[in-house]
C-alpha cells in the first residue's frame, strides 16, 4: 500500500466528489484510532488534519502508555484497572510499539507530603500487579532497599531516602502509534489527508452536513461532505466547535503545558525510568527515563491560554525542571547549556469531570458573568446587531472560576457528545485510553447509522485488530522482531541497525528493507539504513515535509540529536530530488526545519543567558 503525495492528490479529489459516512477532523492519536476502526467497520471514512499527522499534542506526550499507579493512593482502583487492561489491548494490537519498562519509585521520609511510602507501595503495587494481571510473572512488582536504590542509581539523594517500588510500566512511541494507526486505515479504504484545515462548516438547514477547508500545500479551499463529522482535536476542539457561529458554544477544555527536556545521558546515568515527587510540597510528580543514550526529564503542568499550534518553553518551564532534577539528583548540576533537545505539549485536559474524573477534582467552571455575555452575544448576532468579530472576542476572552485547584489535577477522562447542530465531539482522554475512545464513538455513529439511515454497520473487534506493523504474536515480541531484523542483516545492513529498523517498524519493516535492493535511492549522501527508512516514509508514510521525518516518523530531532545536524541537508537534498522542489521551496523547507531545531534546542533562552 502506497501513502504518499500522490495518493494525497487522488485522495483530496475523491474526498471531493464523494459523501462519507464519516468525516474525522484531527489526526493526532484519537482521530487515527477512530479512523483505524471506522474504516475496519466499513465506512466510507475521511480524515483531515491542518498539520502533520501527531504533529500537535500526540507527539509530544512523556512517550510512556502509563498505567497510572499513583490513583491507587486514593483506592481509584476503577480507573486503574481500566488503564492497566486497556494497555495491555495496545500492546497486544501494536506490539512493535509499547515496550514493558519497569519503572522505579524512590521513597523518601524527608520531604513532607509524598506519594508513598514503603508500606502504602507494596500495596498498592500488590494491587496494582493484579489489576495488570502479571503477579508471578518476569513484570511482578518487588522492592530495593536503600542500598540496593544507590547502587543502581548512585546520583539519586540519599538524603531521607528509604527504598524503592520497581513495577511494570511501558515506554512508548506517541508519533509512531498514530502513523501506524492511519496507515492502518488508510489500507482499510480510509482517506486521510494531512496539512488540510477545517475553516467552516456546510450546512443542510442547522445541521452540519460536512466542512469548508483549505489545503495548506496549494492554498486551494475545498469542500467535504459526510453523514456525520467528528471533532478530535484535542486541545483545539473548542475551536472546532466555535466555527458554527449560529449557536453558543460553552468551552469544554483546560488545556495545560507539558515541558520535557532532553540531555546526554553521560550527564545523568539513569538506569531505568525513574517517577518521583519533585519535593517541592506542590503535588506533581516528575519522570527521569533513560532513550536511545538521552535522559529527558518532564513534565511541567501549567495552565495554557497561548498559541496552541506553536506553544514555547520558557525560562520559568526550564528552571522548574531543573531545580526538581538537581534537587532529586543533588550531584549531577545540570545546566541550561546541557540541554540538547526539547519538546512541549498541551494536554487536552476537560474543564469538567466529564468520564472518569483520574485526579479528584472539578477544575474550572465559565463565570456566570462571561456566560451571560456569550449568550447575550449570539442573540445579537442572530439579529444582525453583533458581528462575527464580536463574538469570536468573547469566545477568546472567558472568565473562568479556576483558581481553587491546581492544573494537575484537572480530569483526564473523556467527553463523547453530539450537540444540536449535528457536530460529534470527543474530547479530552489520554494516549492510553485512545482506542477505548474511539471504541465509544464509533458505537454512538453506529447506532445512528441504524436510526437515521436503516443502515446496519458491525464494528470490528479492536481490541483484536493490529496497527499497522503490529500484525504478529505480541506474546513473541523479542523473536519476531530479531526474525524480521535477520532479513536486513542478510540483506548487508549492521546487525545494529537492521535491529532498530525491526523494533522501529515491525513487521513493516520487510517493506523498509525491500528498499535496499534499489540503492542507492537519491543521489543525496545518506547511509544505506537513513536512506531506505526516509523513501519509506516518503513512499508509504506521507513525509512531505523534512520535519515530518525528522521530529515524528523517526526519533533524530529529540533522541538523535548529535547526528541530526550531519543529516539534515542530505535529507533535503534527497527530498528536493523526490518532490522536484525549486530553489524558493527547498529554502523554505530549510528555514522552517532550521526553526524548529533553534526551539528544541531552547537557543532563545541560551542566547539570553550569555
Amino acid at each position: 500500500m502506497s501513502f504518499s503525495i500522490k495518493e494525497r492528490k487522488e485522495m483530496l479529489a475523491t474526498l471531493q466528489q464523494d459523501t462519507m459516512d464519516v468525516l474525522i477532523i484531527g489526526g493526532g492519536i484519537t482521530g487515527a484510532g477512530l479512523a483505524l476502526q471506522t474504516a475496519a467497520s466499513g465506512l466510507k471514512t475521511g480524515l483531515v488534519e491542518m498539520q502533520d499527522f501527531a504533529e500537535g499534542t500526540s507527539s509530544r506526550s512523556t512517550k510512556l502508555v502509563h498505567g497510572g499507579i499513583r490513583y491507587l493512593k486514593t483506592f481509584d482502583v476503577e480507573v486503574v484497572s481500566d488503564t492497566v487492561s486497556e494497555r495491555a489491548v495496545i500492546q497486544g494490537i501494536a506490539p512493535h510499539i509499547p515496550k514493558a519498562d519497569p519503572m522505579l519509585l524512590p521513597i523518601y521520609d524527608d520531604e513532607g507530603t509524598t506519594t508513598f511510602d514503603m508500606f502504602s507501595v507494596k500495596v498498592a503495587m500488590d494491587l496494582y500487579d493484579q489489576l495488570a494481571n502479571v503477579t508471578g510473572s518476569e513484570y511482578a512488582n518487588y522492592t530495593l532497599t536503600k542500598e540496593e536504590v544507590l547502587e543502581r542509581e548512585p546520583y539519586i539523594k540519599q538524603e531521607g531516602l528509604q527504598g524503592a517500588g520497581v513495577y511494570l510500566d511501558y515506554r512508548n512511541n506517541d508519533a509512531r502509534l498514530v502513523i501506524d494507526n492511519v496507515k492502518q486505515a488508510v489500507a482499510d479504504g480510509a482517506l486521510a489527508v494531512s496539512k488540510v484545515k477545517v475553516t467552516g462548516f456546510l450546512y443542510e438547514a442547522d445541521q452540519i452536513i460536512g466542512v469548508k477547508a483549505r489545503d495548506e500545500l496549494s492554498g486551494e479551499t475545498i469542500e467535504i461532505k459526510a453523514h456525520y463529522v467528528i471533532n478530535t482535536t484535542g486541545p483545539w476542539v473548542d475551536k472546532i466547535r466555535q466555527l458554527n457561529f449560529k449557536r453558543a458554544v460553552v468551552p469544554q477544555m483546560r488545556p495545560t503545558k507539558g515541558v520535557h527536556l532532553v540531555i546526554d545521558s553521560k550527564r545523568l546515568p539513569v538506569p531505568q525510568p525513574t517517577y518521583f515527587d519533585t519535593g517541592k510540597q506542590d503535588g506533581r510528580m516528575v519522570f527521569a527515563i533513560p532513550r536511545e543514550n538521552k535522559t529527558y526529564f518532564g513534565t511541567t503542568d501549567t495552565d495554557y491560554t497561548g498559541d496552541y499550534t506553536d506553544p514555547e518553553i520558557t525560562q520559568a518551564d526550564v528552571d522548574y525542571l531543573l531545580e526538581v532534577i538537581n534537587y532529586r539528583y543533588p550531584t549531577a548540576n545540570i545546566t541550561l547549556a546541557d540541554i540538547e533537545s526539547s519538546w512541549v505539549g498541551l494536554r487536552p485536559l476537560l474543564t469538567d469531570n466529564a468520564g472518569s474524573d483520574y485526579n479528584g477534582g472539578d477544575n474550572g467552571s465559565i463565570s456566570d458573568r462571561s456566560f451571560q455575555k456569550v449568550l447575550d452575544t449570539i442573540a445579537s448576532f442572530k439579529q444582525d446587531e453583533a458581528t462575527r468579530s464580536d463574538v469570536e472576542r468573547v469566545l477568546k476572552n472567558l472568565e473562568m472560576n479556576r483558581a481553587e485547584k491546581a492544573p494537575s489535577s484537572v480530569s483526564r477522562g473523556s467527553k463523547l457528545e453530539r450537540e444540536a447542530d449535528g457536530l460529534i465531539t470527543l474530547a479530552g482522554g489520554k494516549i492510553t485510553d485512545y482506542r477505548k475512545m474511539a471504541l465509544g464513538a464509533l458505537k454512538l455513529i453506529v447506532s445512528l447509522f441504524e436510526e437515521e439511515h436503516q443502515r446496519n454497520v458491525t464494528p470490528v473487534d479492536s481490541a483484536h485488530y493490529p496497527v499497522s506493523g503490529g500484525d504478529f504474536d505480541a506474546t513473541r515480541v523479542n523473536e519476531e522482531l530479531s526474525r524480521l531484523a535477520q532479513e536486513g542483516i542478510e540483506k548487508g545492513l549492521p546487525e545494529e541497525q537492521a535491529h532498530y529498523i525491526a523494533d522501529f517498524y515491525g513487521t513493516n519493516a520487510k517493506h523498509v528493507f525491500a528498499y535496499i535492493d534499489q540503492h542507492p535511492l537519491f543521489k543525496a549522501d545518506l547511509s544505506v539504513a537513513e536512506a531506505i527508512c526516509l523513501r519509506y516514509g516518503l513512499d508509504h508514510e506521507m513525509v512531505l515535509t523534512p520535519a515530518d521525518y525528522l521530529v515524528r516518523r523517526t526519533n533524530h530531532l529529540w533522541f538523535q540529536r548529535e547526528t541530526l545536524d550531519e543529516i539534515k541537508h542530505p535529507v533535503i537534498e534527497a527530498m528536493s530530488e523526490y518532490f522536484n522542489w525549486d530553489t524558493t521551496q527547498k529554502e523554505h523547507y530549510t528555514m522552517e526545519l532550521q526553526r524548529i531545531i533553534d526551539d528544541s534546542d531552547l537557543i532563545h533562552l541560551k542566547k539570553e543567558g550569555n
